[in-house]
């Protein structure tokens, strides 16, 4: 059973991020303030769900959370910022769009820059510690992955329906034989070292 809460004198706020690892497409936060004693027997790290449980969560937290929101940023941006900075400027923004402000935050991971005077916590692997955070990891996720198949429309040969944009064997079959989309991140090394591949 995941914990309620972190501490219980502050108005807390879980945040997450989805979708650092991918090849393609934007990365998503979610921040999410649940009410005391909050708790549901599937809720879980996003990652350890399935789709069906994911979806039927989301519905759960976006009925029950007292406040919630979900922001992204895109490729470009992640490009030109780098992919840390743009997962935390993702969590900022999903801050600023929370019907009410937060007054203590607690982050998936071991880095994050301060919002503000706000204060928080960095808990390693806390969406299988902390219910608002998992909570946040399955919002980011599953807006993300309808985002992703929402693209997986104009460049179905990706596989982006399926993979969601992450280096999958089919997704860097179809980048060398169709080349980069506009919705690569051209920061990221999208193919392995094909010399090193033929060392091998």
């Amino acid at each position: 059973m995941l914990l309620s809460h972190y501490q219980n004198e502050l108005l807390e706020a879980g945040c997450d991020e989805a979708g650092r690892g991918c090849l393609a497409g934007p990365v998503f936060a979610a921040a999410v303030i649940l009410p005391a004693g909050f708790s549901h027997p599937l809720l879980n790290d996003s990652k350890q769900l399935s789709p069906a449980d994911r979806d039927l969560l989301r519905g759960v937290i976006e009925k029950e959370a007292l406040h919630y929101a979900v922001a992204s940023v895109d490729h470009a941006e992640i490009d030109k910022i780098n992919i840390l900075k743009a997962s935390f400027r993702a969590m900022h923004l999903a801050l600023e769009q929370l019907s009410r402000q937060p007054e203590f935050i607690i982050v998936d991971g071991n880095r994050f820059y301060a919002y503000g005077k706000t204060p928080f916590a960095c808990i390693v692997k806390g969406d299988g510690k902390y219910a608002s955070i998992a909570a946040a990891s399955i919002l980011a996720k599953t807006y993300r992955d309808e985002y992703m198949q929402q693209l997986h429309q104009e460049y179905p040969h990706f596989g982006w329906n399926e993979n969601k944009g992450y280096p999958t064997r089919q997704h860097r079959e179809a980048l060398r034989e169709f080349g980069e989309s506009p919705y690569h991140r051209k920061s990221f090394r999208l193919l392995p070292d094909e010399q090193l591949e033929l060392d091998l």
